[in-house]
């Protein structure tokens, strides 16, 4: 990461930051100094979401008083750290519950993220003391920072290598084994994704990472992550346009919630094997680069024709999907820079939920809603599969129709299943259009949370680690 989380340890002097919704102000006014509440009332403090009072004290600055309206979740804080005084320290005042805290904690953190790479901020945030018991939020607001950062790091500075490279450093410091796979060795493994990388003179990778929790065994349950992780996607012979490229830097979006998840997972010690996989490519135009109508035999031995160039995230995970199924994961996940179809359908904060199992699904929605990371199911809509026929190979990469184009594209991804594998796709957008409370505009770790509740909650036993 390029900067620290703005949390400290007890500060004396660190100053009381208050919470409030507009239903408890009344009460609240009360138990303050009669100076202090007369100063909010004559300044109209409504506790609205996102409201901030600073209080004035014989010294000058004696505390602030945060409004929550009835947001609830990390996000209703997200304005404090760059809202309050710079470089101030706070801490929590009043009686706020568990959650809350939890939910302060993050969404503090959260909000104080500015990718800071190539520049020095403009402005240092203010500080929170942390409370007892938010390892877990502290701990999900550092995977997102680092997942921030490997989006907004822009492609020449992120490119395969450095990618893989990144899988390796977080292998070493969990004591987990990291394999890059590269030249021949790729070709003859992962036959879809050397023909994606084939245009760039950045060579691709598959890079994967093995790990055991402490309580483990060897039949423990397997859980198996693969990301998308293409540094940059020009569209290749099927070119974007200019505006369209403006964001490609972001086609890594799905290898870097891999990477933040894996983190979460070995940090919080759950009693599963984990493999983590990541496809390491950029899709460029040159004389080598895959072509329209190029015919590709995959891993799985299905054969595809080349429909379209700018439908290579497909072709970097099919491999990969193959690979990890025919392991017998007790579950599989995806996650993907997809489909632009899924944004139209659902817009920019919606991930699309593909899943092949009912109950599974139900649960990953109920996480989504716990951890205030919301997913969406879509169909797997058998009568849509037809589409992704082809007369030249066993199927296409991209539909007949111009039509469900996240649909069809879990469908394709689907085929490379070994029967009966637990699976779910997630399409995202892993981007913030603009800057709210504890979303700045950049990068965005969409489902992160969301799967990371859910796998806690499914996996954990009373000896893995009990704060989250």
């Amino acid at each position: 990461m390029t900067a620290t989380l703005p949390l400290s340890a007890p500060t004396p002097g660190s100053l009381p930051l208050h919470t409030v919704r507009p239903a408890d102000l009344s009460g609240f006014l009360q138990q303050l100094p009669a100076a202090q509440a007369a100063y909010l009332q004559a300044t109209g403090f409504a506790a609205k979401a996102h409201e901030l009072a600073l209080l004035p004290g014989t010294a000058g600055l004696s505390g602030a008083v945060a409004g929550l309206g009835d947001e609830t979740g990390p996000y209703a804080y997200g304005g404090l750290a760059l809202g309050l005084p710079e470089n101030s320290v706070w801490h929590l005042a009043g009686t706020v519950d568990t959650a809350a805290t939890a939910d302060a904690v993050l969404g503090f953190c959260l909000g104080a993220y500015r990718f800071a790479g190539f520049r020095t901020p403009k402005r240092a945030p203010a500080h929170l003391v942390q409370p007892p018991g938010t390892e877990a939020a502290r701990h999900i607001a550092e995977a997102i920072w680092l997942g921030r950062d490997l989006i907004n790091t822009p492609a020449n500075a992120l490119g395969p290598a450095e990618l893989a490279q990144i899988l390796r450093d977080l292998a070493g410091a969990f004591g987990a084994t990291a394999e890059v796979t590269e030249g021949p060795a790729l070709e003859a493994a992962y036959p879809t994704i050397a023909l994606v990388g084939r245009g760039s003179a950045r060579a691709p990778r598959v890079a994967t990472l093995r790990w055991q929790g402490s309580t483990a065994g060897p039949d423990a349950p397997l859980v198996s992550l693969c990301g998308k992780g293409v540094c940059f996607d020009s569209g290749g012979y099927d070119l974007k346009p200019a505006a369209g490229m403006l964001r490609m830097k972001k086609d890594m979006g799905g290898a870097a919630i891999t990477l933040a998840l894996a983190r979460l997972v070995m940090q919080a010690d759950l009693p599963v094997r984990l493999v983590a996989r990541i496809g390491c490519v950029e899709n460029m135009v040159s004389a080598d680069a895959m072509r329209p109508l190029d015919i590709v035999r995959t891993r799985r031995g299905l054969t595809v024709e080349i429909g379209n160039t700018d439908a290579e995230g497909r072709l970097v995970l099919c491999d990969l999907l193959a690979e990890a199924s025919d392991e017998k994961p007790d579950l599989l996940i995806d996650f993907a820079t997809l489909t632009g179809a899924a944004r139209v359908a659902l817009g920019p904060d919606l991930p699309a939920l593909f899943c092949n199992d009912d109950a599974l699904a139900a649960r990953l929605l109920q996480a989504g809603q716990q951890a205030h990371d919301p997913l969406w199911r879509l169909p797997l809509w058998a009568g849509y599969d037809a589409w992704l026929e082809s007369g030249a190979a066993d199927l296409n990469n991209t539909a007949s129709k111009p039509m469900a184009g996240s649909i069809t594209a879990a469908l394709y991804l689907q085929r490379f299943l070994a029967p009966a594998t637990r699976w779910a796709h997630i399409d995202v957008y892993c981007w913030n259009d603009s800057t709210r409370p504890g979303r700045p505009e950049g990068a965005e770790l969409q489902s992160l949370h969301a799967i990371f509740t859910f796998l806690y909650q499914f996996y954990a036993n009373k000896r893995a680690k009990s704060h989250y």
